[in-house]
């Protein structure tokens, strides 16, 4: 129940969402009695459009999540385990097409795979299950593993596909009792760079110890803090991205899912960061 409604509640307050409920709303109330309502409503919608379309707030919200977790340093001991977190695949398009489809997070899957070479006795944990509430389910994990093993990545059972999931708490402790890891084993925790400091939380209190290696970087870096976007649906579409983490790194903390706001390295966590 608390998945279903965390579903409704995220329609009704992301940018684009409520941009629509905006317009509506005013272009209705335009019509009645209450037509200066109506036009504050339109004239926010816009305003809604111009701030998060066009001007670089986003930017500034996606920044600092991105900047949060370097890469870690995987000279020295070999690498166990690498557990990529879904959102890369479109399963609905990968299972009506009988094809491979993949998203803007692509580099999730492309990494996981460079990595996987050059650790070839690394075991590969994708984890992502059936997330829709409306239309027929389908599972990301399976469209995922179709890709991984036509890349090569399946031989040997080191391919082991996390199919129960539905958020990022979920793919932690579910994973974990997939992979039952051992002290002292080295897995590594591959997804986008935004989404990190939740997912290092998420992990830490599930109590399955990963390394960051972050991918599909939204930014070039500082540099691009006072870049306006080209087209408004290319900020919306970050803008949401970055509100998304926000309240789900408030969220996942009042339900105790991650023992820190803000997450951070261990070396700066311990400083109670």
């Amino acid at each position: 129940m608390l998945y279903v409604v965390s579903k409704v509640f995220w329609f009704c307050v992301q940018p684009s969402g409520l941009l629509l409920i905006l317009l509506l709303s005013g272009v209705v109330l335009l019509r009645t009695r209450y037509q200066r309502t109506g036009q504050r409503l339109v004239l926010a919608s816009a305003a809604l459009l111009l701030i998060g379309g066009l001007l670089p707030l986003s930017t500034w919200l996606i920044l600092p999540l991105e900047d949060r977790f370097a890469r870690t340093d995987i000279s020295g001991r070999p690498i166990d385990g690498i557990v990529v977190l879904g959102g890369v695949e479109d399963a609905r398009v990968a299972t009506g097409r009988h094809t491979h489809a993949l998203n803007e997070a692509a580099e999730r899957l492309t990494e996981a795979a460079a990595l996987a070479r050059r650790f070839p006795e690394a075991r590969i944990v994708f984890t992502s299950g059936a997330t829709e509430i409306i239309s027929a389910p389908t599972i990301g994990a399976d469209a995922a593993g179709i890709v991984l093993r036509d890349l090569g990545l399946g031989a040997g059972g080191r391919l082991l596909l996390e199919r129960k999931s539905r958020n990022t708490w979920e793919n932690a402790v579910y994973t974990k009792q997939l992979v039952d890891p051992k002290p002292g084993e080295r897995w590594l925790l591959v997804t986008s760079a935004w989404h990190m400091p939740r997912s290092m939380g998420v992990f830490r209190k599930a109590g399955f110890p990963v390394e960051p290696w972050p991918v599909d970087y939204r930014t070039a870096g500082p540099g691009d803090a006072w870049r306006l976007f080209n087209a408004p649906s290319e900020g919306l579409r970050r803008f949401e991205a970055a509100l998304h983490e926000w309240i789900g790194l408030f969220a996942y903390w009042l339900l105790g899912r991650t023992d820190a706001l803000f997450p951070a390295p261990q070396s700066a966590a311990a400083g109670g960061t």
